[in-house]
């Protein structure tokens, strides 16, 4: 924890805090402060920043805090706190509008299906409506892109499969990973599109950043 940097260590602190508190209030956290699409009853305005700090479990919480480790501490003491958080905020919120995209093409889609006819169709909807998204996986995989685009030739290793690839590569197939599992398995308990929007949002920043030259101030 001494080496960790101040952002990383705060956002560290705030999402093992949140999922104390969600433990001990059974539904209470989840419903309120994950994020619903926008035309769900449950839907507050505020839940596009609050589900960034909200997990699933143990297990997605680590994962995610692990990475957020390795390289928010990297990516932080290469840009800054300021900066290195007005990065993760932007990815994260991108990873929800993305989403929130998806949902809405999802939702008219559905909503032809039941204008043909198929009323089974309407519990698509209401499964979407009714579904909360939680999770900093968003604000990670923009972490990811960026080591990526500032490293793209450091060489990064997996355990499982035991394999060695450069960064940029790495970042290539996350991302072929994620799409491909996005439009393959609509429906599924994983916000893919949300990692992509991450993703996304990472790029168009660290471009514009580098178009205005400000890339590290």
């Amino acid at each position: 924890m001494r080496n960790l940097t101040p952002v990383v260590k705060n956002l560290l602190i705030i999402n093992v805090v949140v999922l104390l508190l969600s433990s001990f209030t059974g539904d209470f956290m989840y419903r309120y402060f994950s994020l619903f699409y926008f035309e769900s009853e449950l839907f507050h305005p505020y839940q596009f920043i609050s589900h960034m700090f909200m997990h699933g479990g143990f297990w997605h919480l680590f994962f995610n805090m692990y990475t957020l480790m390795i390289f928010g501490t990297l990516l932080e003491n290469v840009w800054g706190s300021k900066k290195f958080f007005l990065f993760y905020m932007v990815t994260g919120l991108g990873a929800a509008l993305l989403h929130t995209l998806v949902q809405f093409v999802e939702v008219q889609h559905f909503q032809s299906l039941v204008e043909a006819g198929n009323v089974g169709a309407i519990q698509s909807i209401r499964r979407i409506f009714m579904t909360p998204t939680v999770g900093a996986s968003g604000a990670i995989y923009g972490l990811l892109l960026a080591y990526g685009m500032l490293f793209p030739n450091n060489v990064m290793g997996l355990i499982f499969p035991p394999i060695q690839l450069k960064a940029k590569w790495f970042v290539l197939i996350f991302g072929g990973i994620e799409l491909f599992l996005g439009v393959s398995q609509s429906g599924g308990n994983i916000a893919h599109f949300a990692h992509l929007g991450g993703m996304l949002f990472g790029l168009l920043l660290i471009l514009y950043w580098k178009k205005k030259g400000r890339m590290y101030y």
